[in-house]
């Protein structure tokens, strides 16, 4: 299929992709037609506490931070409580302006199959319960579209609940904001922009608090590795959360082995420990020796590891995120997200956004079960010399 035809089928896909389902259409009317009825009871709450409410996974929650920051130093006395996943949690403890971190199983956001169709209800009204004796004052649902989270405000009794107009979640909430196109870290700030004044671009506060603990262990594990303590170090992500986002492992062989001819620097590859499988190939395919630390890291040495790196590169992902707020130039390989909505924080000429020219992108679908990789190019037809030419730009301005 040449690529115009292919364009003009992948947007087609995509407009039926993002319509509602009926099952979609049935929900946002019972959604709407429960919020008519009597709220539930209400216990006095404690002044200054705000609910933070984001299901999302490494990225979102750090791009998060900007605002939580905010609210704290315009509100230095307010308790701050926050709602996240267990796999995300451990980036919000790391914040000391964060009090209390909660764990919660969201719907959707567990990638595990929902139990029946009645279980996300069941599910919110059991922990409106557990929620509703933290007397927040304040919830804020910072995703615009999980009318899960403003229904579970709701249910809790919260008295003032803050998010975007979406239909959705519009029917719980008592202050709502349109909706209108910025940075994710941008909408954030919007939420809390009633307590701290305008936030601009130049006042996001946007780094991740690393130790000395977790510097320590980095350089045990470089030692551990036979890297130099005075080595340069690029550091490749080669995973990503679906194969579209997946770049081919022969282009990062070729990258890495220029780079660290062309920067007298060692290679090491980051990663879960359930990403040997996209590692292991292209260590094979290179020339120069490379480390790969997946799965001996947690997020804090991860940025630690980072925070030592010459460059960071990989495709559109959550360490990549982390990479920027550990201060470390990075390229960033973007295919069907969107950059301007999800794209690194930063001077763009040392985090470097690359994308494919390909008319269908972004199409803002992350993973599209049941099709080949090969008809979703936008990450593939990226050249690996775009690539180094961009990592070399980004170390230029370090």
């Amino acid at each position: 299929m040449d690529k115009a035809r292919l364009v003009e089928r992948n947007r087609q896909l995509t407009a039926f992709q993002h319509r509602l389902t009926w099952r979609e259409e049935l929900r946002r009317r019972l959604l709407q037609a429960y919020a008519w009825l009597p709220r539930p009871m209400r216990e006095k709450p404690n002044r200054g506490t705000f609910l933070l409410i984001r299901p999302d996974h490494l990225g979102d929650l750090l791009l998060l931070t900007p605002a939580v920051r905010a609210l704290k130093k315009a509100q230095p006395n307010c308790r701050l409580i926050a709602l996240a996943g267990a796999w995300s949690a451990d980036v919000l403890a790391a914040y000391p302006e964060i009090d209390l971190v909660l764990t919660i199983p969201f719907p959707g956001f567990t990638r595990q199959r929902k139990e029946s169709l009645s279980s996300p209800y069941t599910l919110a009204w059991n922990w409106a319960l557990k929620v509703r004796a933290l007397k927040a004052e304040t919830a804020i649902v910072f995703r615009p579209d999980h009318w899960w989270g403003a229904l579970l405000a709701y249910m809790a009794g919260i008295p003032r609940r803050v998010g975007y107009d979406h239909p959705d979640v519009r029917p719980f909430l008592t202050h709502r904001l349109p909706l209108i196109e910025r940075h994710a870290a941008m909408q954030n700030a919007r939420l809390v922009e009633q307590w701290t004044g305008a936030i601009g671009p130049d006042k996001l506060d946007y780094h991740f608090p690393i130790s000395d603990g977790d510097r320590d262990h980095v350089s045990d594990l470089l030692a551990a590795a036979q890297i130099p303590a005075e080595s340069r170090l690029i550091a490749i992500h080669g995973g990503a959360g679906t194969p579209i986002k997946q770049w081919l492992p022969e282009n990062w062989a070729t990258v890495a082995d220029r780079l660290a001819s062309r920067l007298d620097a060692k290679v090491i590859f980051t990663g879960s420990d359930r990403e040997h499988n996209t590692i292991f190939p292209i260590m094979d395919r290179m020339k120069n020796r490379a480390v790969s630390v997946a799965g001996d890291t947690n997020i804090a040495q991860l940025a630690a590891l980072y925070e030592r790196a010459t460059v960071v590169l990989g495709a559109d992902s959550g360490p990549l995120h982390l990479a920027v707020a550990s201060g470390a130039p990075t390229v960033h390989l973007f295919g069907p997200a969107d950059p301007e909505e999800f794209g690194p924080l930063g001077d763009p000429h040392r985090q470097v956004v690359i994308t494919s020219d390909i008319g269908c992108r972004p199409c803002r679908i992350l993973d599209w079960p049941g099709d080949s990789p090969a008809n979703h190019p936008c990450i593939r037809d990226i050249k690996p010399q775009q690539v180094i030419e961009a990592a070399i730009q980004a170390v230029q301005l370090r």
